[in-house]
């Protein structure tokens, strides 16, 4: 059972009870507005978004808007919820969510992200890391079919609007009428209401454009003011593509893509994000200096440079890494005519081995794949035939035989599920956490989650798919105090409400949109852990989007009013 750190508990209560907290000047005298109200809450503490200190006040909802605050106990409303001893916050807004494909689903309970509105996300933007599943219109048209439950937001997709211009022969240089062409793609998105562009620079076929391409592009909708979310060509010491026994050495670092991604913010003027920041592997912990001070440099200069993150230090979706490299299956893929599913990667892996080169190539793969994972020590085996081994290191494998780590690795796979690429399901902590912290505590870094729709059927997941904003809350800032809690609040809400240009969301004032969250300072943690990634986060009592409950006491109500929030300027659409 998870018990409150004692202290943690104290500077809670005491934050609760500090006199430097009290109501905010001008509010508190505000005549109430006449109700009858749809919802009123009293009695809160507000987070309003900013960064402000906490304020006391109740707020009125109707028709979906926050239209007066101040004191309003008596008023008349529909539904009344006493909010004594919690705090209020505008509804977190998730810069970075694979949810599109769960909004789509033609199971209700999916359309309810209920992983993600219990942790009080109430609006997310789709189509990261270049990625999006259909043209902005096709897309919009097919959310429109049926109701889900946060707000969404579109982006235009760089690598899938590469794609489309490119066609195959993509591994090159964009020629001008190709360029040409993902604009008017990107003109097209933006008309229908998408608020700017994603890219996934470690991804095919994003690999080989080249800044030229990208500054072109982000020209294209500059005019809107929209922001340029980027996943990086590297986020370590070389991109997650990289063998050294397969690749030239010399590729991009990850102060590298943030040079690039600053020169493309000072030539263009547009807002960049550099999404999920972070400094992978052993051999790259503690370069968070070196970009924090290229990034700090760049904003002194009046660029408007950002970045998102998700609070945690181990990456990867659901722990499948696989430290063999793929070309020795790759080798292997056609040799008969049986599927993946039936085939014998142990067997196959010890073949490549009987050749004295091949071996040698292997060997060199791993090695340089253990240390991209965070070292032997921070690699963990989560699920293998052997039990004894579930929940210890590599390194502890390598030790129980001849200590050799790649050795180790190469048992995994002949030893383990040879049906299964690597043998074994691992996860590894390949991010340090004085990196985590470093980028955690700038003012221009957002929170998200990097996370889709999860239901328990559907097996492993990264813990961020539960956890990732109760998680900045309880563990960055009440715990670790890496910054304050209304700094956690800011940087889910008014943040990147700020990034997106939104004006009436990611607040708490009268006239914007009733995405609220009310939450249990005392209670409020993440539950998700690796080995069990399906719980809720708790102590998020209420989450509404647009004045309705998706959350009610702690419960998933399974109400669906999310709405597709088009960019200013377009209209909204249900």
């Amino acid at each position: 059972m998870h018990r409150l750190n004692l202290a943690i508990l104290l500077g809670v209560v005491l934050w609760l009870s500090s006199t430097d907290h009290g109501r905010a000047q001008g509010v508190a005298d505000q005549p109430p507005v006449s109700g009858p109200f749809d919802l009123l809450i009293l009695n809160g503490r507000i987070l309003d978004g900013t960064g402000n200190p906490w304020f006391a006040a109740d707020i009125g909802v109707l028709n979906g808007r926050i239209v007066s605050m101040g004191r309003l106990n008596g008023t008349d409303a529909e539904a009344v919820i006493d909010a004594s001893g919690k705090v209020v916050a505008p509804g977190f807004i998730d810069l970075h969510s694979h949810a599109a494909g769960g909004l789509i689903s033609s199971n209700a309970q999916r359309r309810a992200a209920p992983n993600l509105v219990t942790q009080g996300i109430t609006t997310v933007v789709l189509n990261p890391d270049g990625s999006s599943p259909s043209p902005v219109p096709d897309q919009k048209r097919r959310l429109q079919q049926q109701p889900f439950g946060p707000n969404v937001i579109l982006m235009v997709g760089h690598n899938s609007i590469r794609r489309k211009a490119l066609g195959d022969n993509y591994q090159r240089a964009a020629t001008t009428a190709e360029i040409d062409n993902m604009r008017r793609q990107i003109r097209e998105g933006m008309q229908a209401g998408a608020f700017g562009l994603t890219a996934g620079l470690e991804y095919v076929p994003g690999i080989w454009s080249t800044t030229e391409e990208l500054i072109a592009l982000v020209e294209e909708f500059t005019p809107y003011d929209g922001p340029f979310i980027v996943h990086e060509r590297a986020s370590g010491a070389d991109p997650m593509w990289y063998l050294p026994s397969q690749h030239k050495p010399g590729q991009p670092t990850m102060v590298d893509n943030i040079l690039e991604l600053i020169s493309v913010a000072e030539k263009t003027k547009a807002k960049v994000v550099a999404t999920h920041i972070k400094a992978r592997g052993a051999d790259f912990w503690g370069s968070s200096g070196v970009i924090v001070n290229l990034i700090e440099r760049a904003r002194a200069r009046g660029i408007r440079f950002y970045a998102d993150q998700y609070p945690y230090n181990t990456t990867g979706s659901d722990g499948r890494i696989v430290l063999v490299p793929g070309w020795v299956r790759d080798r292997f893929r056609n040799s008969d005519a049986r599927n993946d599913d039936q085939r014998d990667y142990g067997a196959e892996l010890l073949e490549a081995l009987t050749d004295e080169k091949t071996a040698e190539a292997v060997r060199r793969d791993i090695g340089h794949e253990l240390k991209r994972r965070g070292g032997p020590e921070n690699i963990v085996v989560m699920d293998h035939p052997d039990s004894t081994l579930i929940g210890q290191s590599i390194q502890w494998v390598a030790d129980r035989s001849n200590g050799d780590p790649v050795e180790a690795v190469i048992q995994l796979q002949t030893d383990g599920q040879r049906s299964r690429p690597g043998g074994a399901r691992l996860r590894s902590y390949s991010l340090a956490e004085i990196d985590v912290e470093a980028f955690a505590r700038m003012p221009w870094t957002a929170t998200a989650t990097d996370a889709g729709i999860a239901l328990p059927e559907d097996g492993p997941v990264h813990a961020r798919f539960y956890g990732s904003f109760p998680r900045k809350i309880r563990y960055y800032a009440m715990q670790r105090k890496v910054l304050s809690v209304a700094d956690a609040i800011r940087t889910s809400t008014s943040l990147p409400a700020q990034i997106l240009g939104l004006t009436d969301r990611g607040f708490i004032r009268e006239g914007c949109h009733a995405d609220l969250v009310i939450f249990d300072p005392v209670q409020i943690r993440d539950k998700a852990t690796f080995e069990n990634p399906h719980q809720h986060s708790v102590g998020i009592e209420y989450v509404f989007v647009g004045g309705v409950a998706v959350v009610a006491s702690g419960e998933i109500t399974g109400e669906l009013p999310g709405i597709i929030i088009a960019r200013p300027g377009v209209a909204l659409e249900k």
